[in-house]
């Protein structure tokens, strides 16, 4: 067993795929699939005021756990406001984007399995 503890995790700027946002996003890996031999990945992703990812896929689905503030999750046809407590479940290969909503920051838990691969994907 492991237990990782948030305040002990620093914040990094996003880099993994810094291109993929609009601006400056944080993320605090929690569990790291390729440190830990686990199944999944989970982290923390801090978006400041109006950031967003752009179109993205994944060749596995992912979970979002909202945290803190506001935000939204759309496809290429639709848009929904998140916030707090709100889970969003993407479909491997969907079409997506998310981020904070303008006039609010976001933070939402990102669950991936182990080896998911992302792509940007022109909208």
């Amino acid at each position: 067993m492991k237990v990782t503890r948030q305040a002990d995790v620093p914040e990094r700027e996003v880099s993994f795929n810094a291109a993929l946002f609009t601006g400056p996003a944080r993320s605090q890996t929690m569990v790291d699939s390729k440190d830990d031999a686990a199944a999944f990945s989970v982290a923390y992703i801090h978006f400041p005021d109006g950031i967003r990812n752009k179109f993205h896929t994944h060749t596995n689905d992912q979970v979002l756990i909202v945290t803190e503030g506001r935000g939204m999750v759309a496809t290429q046809d639709r848009e929904e406001a998140i916030a707090v407590g709100d889970v969003a479940l993407i479909p491997a290969g969907e079409v997506h984007r998310h981020g904070a909503m303008p006039g609010s920051t976001m933070t939402h838990v990102s669950i991936l399995p182990s080896g998911t691969k992302t792509e940007q994907v022109e909208a």
